[in-house]
Parts: structure tokens; C-alpha cells; sequence
């Protein structure tokens, strides 16, 4: 049974709203749940954010529906249901039928055997949805491409997020674009690595998902040669794109000071991550300047470059901009202003292409000090 739904929030003028596969209608700017969920850590390493308040959250997730963000996205595994709990109790407070719920599936097994064996994802999606105070998700995603040893529960994983989409549990079905296990990059040696493009490519031949979940931002690589970008990848799929981490974290709004790095609480996973390290940022800082020099030098005038660089990709995408204080999503939505004109873009491209090259020409120093990458 496919639901199918009128969503009643209007969006900005300046910033019409895009609708994406399964008819699903959002405004261009979602919001990430990611932070919302805390403190936490999952398989050994911090995941959560330790700078999280839940009144915060709360506050957040009203400013946004009240300036027209209707799309939320979580996932069980933020914050161990912390996240999908902060947001459920926001729904309760509102229309359900003026927000797309998006959740995912993969990443917390809790005392399974395997996180896609079929009792199990049955057992997450009630705990979901109860969590999230809703009868249904719009989006349900597989949150990683880890099937089990030879894709032992690869099949029935699929099977079973069809059943839930003819229950008219599920909405559209999402999964991770090319995309490694969180602890392959902390576990496996580079060179030892399987190709995640050419995994990726097997399990959408499967999957056939109606989303993808993907990290981008102005700091992405361009593709290899002859290897499309993640929006051919989805286009060829007939999928819609959820942008995640566009702003890189906050390292594209220039909101961190190299002279005084951020401090972040135990459970936060910005302890391992290269680019937070005090020479990181001190790169990043120097390699904002240009767009300091051509677009202002405010936090809102670089948010704007960031946000417009993803959403003038393609018009079958929405970006996921996650939030710790209020504040900031009324800055994030409010920003956003013009689109780019090619020049910008191609400005904007080529400067931080050589902030990217620069990073990665230091990453062996950043590695020392923290351990991965953005």
C-alpha cells in the first residue's frame, strides 16, 4: 500500500519547494538529527555529539517547522533512540502530515545476532516509530552496506523493507551512497580496502532504493575520471539525493578559531576526527579567505556559499543541515539568500578544491594527531 499525502507547510518564496521520489515534497533545507541524539559511542568508537542540550533540540526543531523545514531526518542509532525521542516529542506538538519523517536501519544491532537480520529490523522499525510518535516513516534507510559475512542477510534485508513499504509502514526505501563501515577506516589499512563504488553499485542493483543518503559539500573531490558524481549515480537509479554534512561539520561557515580549537566532551566523535585538530583548522581558516574576500566575512555569508553550492547541484536533492542550538537553525534557513552564478560556482569550486588538495597533502600529520578525516 503506497501512501500518498498532500504536505501542508509552505515554503519560503525564495526557496520553493522540491519534490522528490515517491512524491514526497520538502523544503530544500532538512534538518539533521544526528547531534540531537548526544553523547554516545557505537562498535568501540564516539559517535554522538557531547555540545547537545535537549531543550536546545526542542527549540531547534520548532524554529525550523515555524520557518517552513519540514523534512527531519534521524536514525535508531543516534544516541540509541535518544534522537528519534526528541523528535517524536516535537511531533506530537504538531500536523504529522507537515513533516517527512526519515529514519534509518543497520547501525544498532542491540542483542541480535545481526542488525538486517528480518526480527530484528521488524523489532527497530516498531521501537521507531514508537519513539518517533508516528504510524509510518516516509524514508527508511539502510544505514550501512554491512550484510553479514557473504551477504548472508542481504536478500531477507530487502525483503523485508519491501513488506514494510506493502504494510504502509515505509514510504520510499534509502540507502548510504558509496560509502565504508564506520570502523573500516580505524581498522583496515587503506590499501586493503575493498572498492566501496563498485559495492555500492552491486547492493543499488538489489536495493533499488528511492533515496540516497550522501556526504557532500564544496570540500568533496571531484569524481575519478569516467566515475559520475553522486547525482548521476542517483539520477541513474530514478532516486532523490539527502545531502548530509554541507557545511562540513561547521568548518565551511569559518565558525571555528584555529587559536582557540573547540573542546569537545567524551561520546562526541569529532575527538577522531583529523580536520577539528588545531593545524586542520588552521588550513581551513587560511583557505576560507577568498570567499571571505568575495562573499563577506560572516558566518552567514559563507553558510549561504556552502548551502547554495550543494542545492544548485541538481533540483532532485534536499541538504541536511544538523543543529546544537536554535540559533542556529534560524541562521542556517535564513542564509541560504541568491543562488550562485556560474562564475561563483566555479569560484567557489576551485578554491576549495585547493583547500581540499592542501588538506589532503597534510593528512598524514592529522592522521597522527586524531585518526580520520571528514
Amino acid at each position: 500500500m503506497e501512501r500518498k499525502r498532500v504536505l501542508l507547510v509552505s515554503a519560503s518564496p525564495s526557496l520553493p519547494r522540491r519534490t522528490l521520489a515517491r512524491g514526497l515534497s520538502v523544503h530544500p533545507v532538512g534538518i539533521g538529527g544526528w547531534a540531537l541524539g548526544g553523547p554516545d559511542t557505537n562498535l568501540g568508537l564516539p559517535m554522538g555529539w557531547s555540545t547537545a542540550d535537549d531543550t536546545a533540540s526542542r527549540h531547534g526543531l520548532e524554529a525550523a517547522h515555524e520557518l517552513g523545514a519540514n523534512l527531519i531526518d534521524t536514525a535508531d542509532v543516534y544516541g540509541h533512540g535518544h534522537s528519534e525521542r526528541v523528535i517524536g516529542d516535537f511531533v506530537t506538538t504538531i500536523n504529522r502530515d507537515t513533516v517527512v519523517l526519515s529514519s534509518k536501519v543497520g547501525y544498532h544491532r542491540g542483542t541480535a545476532r545481526h542488525a538486517y537480520l528480518p526480527s530484528a529490523m521488524r523489532r527497530q522499525l516498531e521501537t521507531t516509530l514508537e519513539n518517533l510518535r508516528t504510524d509510518h516513516l516516509d524514508i527508511y534507510f539502510f544505514h550501512n552496506a554491512d550484510f553479514g559475512q557473504d551477504d548472508r542477510y542481504l536478500e531477507a534485508a530487502v525483503a523485508q523493507m519491501r513488506d514494510f513499504q506493502r504494510q504502509g509502514l515505509v514510504t520510499a526505501v534509502g540507502m548510504r551512497g558509496p560509502h565504508r563501515y564506520a570502523t573500516e577506516r580505524v581498522t583496515v589499512a587503506k590499501q586493503a580496502r575493498g572498492d566501496k563504488y563498485a559495492r555500492f553499485a552491486h547492493l543499488a542493483e538489489i536495493i533499488r532504493p528511492d533515496y540516497l543518503a550522501a556526504r557532500f559539500n564544496a570540500l568533496t573531490p571531484q569524481p575519478a575520471a569516467g566515475r559520475p558524481d553522486v547525482f548521476a549515480l542517483a539520477a541513474s537509479y530514478g532516486a532523490s539525493v539527502l545531502i548530509n554534512k554541507p557545511l562540513a561539520q561547521g568548518l565551511l561557515t569559518g565558525k571555528y578559531d584555529p587559536h582557540h580549537p573547540p573542546l569537545f566532551g567524551a561520546g562526541d566523535h569529532r575527538l577522531r576526527k583529523a580536520w577539528f585538530t588545531p593545524d586542520a583548522l588552521k588550513i581551513i581558516h587560511s583557505g576560507l579567505d577568498p570567499l571571505r574576500e568575495r562573499f563577506g566575512d560572516t558566518p552567514a555569508a559563507l553558510t549561504r556559499v556552502a548551502l547554495q553550492y550543494c542545492l544548485q547541484q541538481t533540483d532532485n536533492a534536499a541538504v541536511l543541515v544538523g543543529f546544537t542550538r536554535p540559533e542556529q537553525v534560524t541562521a542556517n534557513l535564513t542564509a541560504i539568500g541568491t543562488p550562485l552564478t556560474d562564475d561563483e560556482l566555479g569560484f567557489v569550486r576551485e578554491t576549495l578544491g585547493r583547500l581540499q588538495r592542501t588538506l589532503d597533502a597534510h593528512s598524514e600529520v592529522f592522521l597522527d594527531e586524531k585518526g580520520t578525516g571528514q
